[in-house]
């Protein structure tokens, strides 16, 4: 019997190009990894109602699906899906140390019920059902991440003030198009995996997953640790690549495609045949 893979996709420049439509190739590659038996899930920095759509068009039969960069699990439930696992911290330390350095930074936080509030309207992301608050308001209760969004600062920019900041407290990542993403420390897209992997009882050394990001060089480190393969985008920074096991194509070349197409043909093999 051949064991069925976990494989565990980012969304956007992994899956997605740009502007959103699919990478080449893609669809056709996870219909065939799904029905040959394999485990296929999203793993995201974007919130569960940005990602269901995704999980819808992809026909993914996944149990679980990680959002928020791990601090959000969802598990199909029937027709409907719930919130499974959900880390959250206080913001609080966090927003002061940010607010200080950046005054004029567009704030949103998600709270463990999966509402958002921010605090200014951020490109990027879908904020229906979202509500404006101010921004003492943000931290009125526990989070499941903090994203800041900067106009006119790049990534170097949010590296340095990451470090001045001192924000060893809390987990975070740079997103493809520049915003600060804040988790609960130790959570990233990897913690959140393997409690799916358990959860499942799939092998340890039967798990790819495929990313971008320097979000992705956490669940790369699972990956790598468990013996399993973390496949970098041919465009991602030499920093998520030299995190990863092996580089595929860039994602407008049907990167991904590419990379699941070395998946076994078929997870399991029936007693007799």
């Amino acid at each position: 019997m051949t064991a069925p893979w976990l494989v565990g996709l980012d969304v956007d420049g992994t899956i997605l190009l740009q502007d959103e439509t699919m990478s080449p190739g893609v669809p056709e590659a996870v219909a065939r990894v799904r029905d040959a038996g394999h485990e296929v899930t999203i793993a995201t920095g974007r919130s569960w109602m940005a990602t269901r759509r995704y999980v819808e068009e992809l026909g993914l039969t996944a149990e679980y699906v990680v959002c928020s960069n791990g601090a959000v699990t969802m598990r199909r439930v029937g027709d409907d899906w719930e919130r499974w696992n959900v880390e959250t911290f206080d913001p609080t330390p966090v927003l002061a140390l940010l607010r200080d350095r950046l005054p004029e930074a567009r704030y949103m936080v998600e709270l463990a019920s999966g509402q958002r509030l921010y605090t200014e309207q951020l490109d990027d992301w879908t904020l229906d059902g979202g509500r404006r608050v101010s921004f003492d308001e943000l931290a009125a209760e526990p989070v499941s991440r903090v994203v800041v969004v900067s106009p006119g600062h790049d990534e170097e920019d949010f590296h340095r003030l990451v470090a001045d900041a001192g924000l060893n407290e809390v987990s975070y990542a740079i997103g493809w198009t520049a915003w600060l993403d804040i988790a609960p420390q130790g959570v990233d897209k990897g913690t959140a995996l393997e409690q799916v992997r358990v959860e499942l009882g799939l092998a340890e050394d039967r798990v790819l997953v495929a990313g971008d990001g320097r979000n992705d060089i956490g669940m790369f480190g699972w990956a790598r640790a468990l013996g399993g393969r973390a496949v970098a985008m041919g465009q991602a920074p030499d920093v998520v690549k030299d995190a990863a096991t092996e580089v595929t194509g860039d994602v407008a070349d049907g990167g991904l495609a590419v990379a699941l197409d070395t998946l076994p043909a078929r997870a399991q093999v029936s007693a007799g045949e």
